[in-house]
């Protein structure tokens, strides 16, 4: 059982100096995403799973394409939802998320709520929520008790979810029974169009993820790495 994660190409946050709220990907970020697909080509998912959002799908375009696949996208995969920016200067984003990098750790876990963001401890709830949904549906169920160990009804299992750092560092952590921080996108270095791999490993009673790789951008040049 493995399950790749994927985080989107660099995305046009930023457009004649004016927020974008939800981009397209960069020239660089369209190259990002068909380097990766490049990358898994050769390798057999059971299933590709992309965010609706406009810079996952557009990254996951070419993995389809690659793998013959139509396009599958899941809504549990959406990224924290920000404040509304479209259209405003860029500096009143930078300022917003300046100032919650400034608060002390406990405050953060309302993160911009007070702009009409999504709450952190809201997001990361969603997200466990909707990935333990997610892998319940195919027989991967947590076992009652203090440790991370799961029920795997089918080992053999691969499955590739294209989506976001933060939606994706709130996965790794789920799966690995970490306690959730309100920074989970900060928590585990992921640049775009990275690949991150979890392997579920057999114990006595069950299985515990492993994470086998992180962040993978070997498959970009050193002037594609973006974070």
């Amino acid at each position: 059982m493995e399950i790749v994660l994927v985080r989107h190409g660099e995305p046009e946050w930023v457009v004649d100096g004016l927020n974008i709220d939800h981009p397209r990907l960069t020239e660089r970020g369209r190259r990002q995403a068909a380097l990766m697909a490049d990358a898994l080509a050769g390798e057999t998912f059971d299933e590709i799973i992309a965010s609706p959002l406009q810079r996952a799908r557009e990254t996951a375009m070419p993995l389809f394409a690659r793998h013959g696949r139509d396009e599958v996208v899941d809504d549990w995969l959406r990224e924290i939802r920000s404040p509304v920016w479209q259209g405003t200067p860029r500096e009143k984003a930078d300022f917003a998320f300046a100032e919650e990098r400034r608060r002390p750790a406990h405050e953060r876990w309302n993160g911009l709520a007070e702009l009409g963001g999504e709450p952190n401890r809201d997001f990361i709830a969603r997200i466990r929520l909707g990935c333990g949904g997610f892998l319940a549906e195919r027989g991967i169920v947590p076992i009652v008790g203090e440790l991370p160990v799961w029920n795997v009804a089918m080992p053999d299992l691969r499955i590739c979810l294209v989506a976001h750092a933060g939606t994706n560092s709130a996965v790794i952590s789920y799966l690995l029974g970490l306690q959730p921080t309100p920074w989970e996108w900060d928590r585990f270095v992921l640049g775009h169009a990275s690949i991150t791999r979890l392997e579920a490993l057999e114990l006595g009673d069950g299985y515990t993820f492993a994470l086998s790789r992180l962040g993978d951008v070997e498959h970009l040049a050193t002037d594609d790495r973006t974070r």
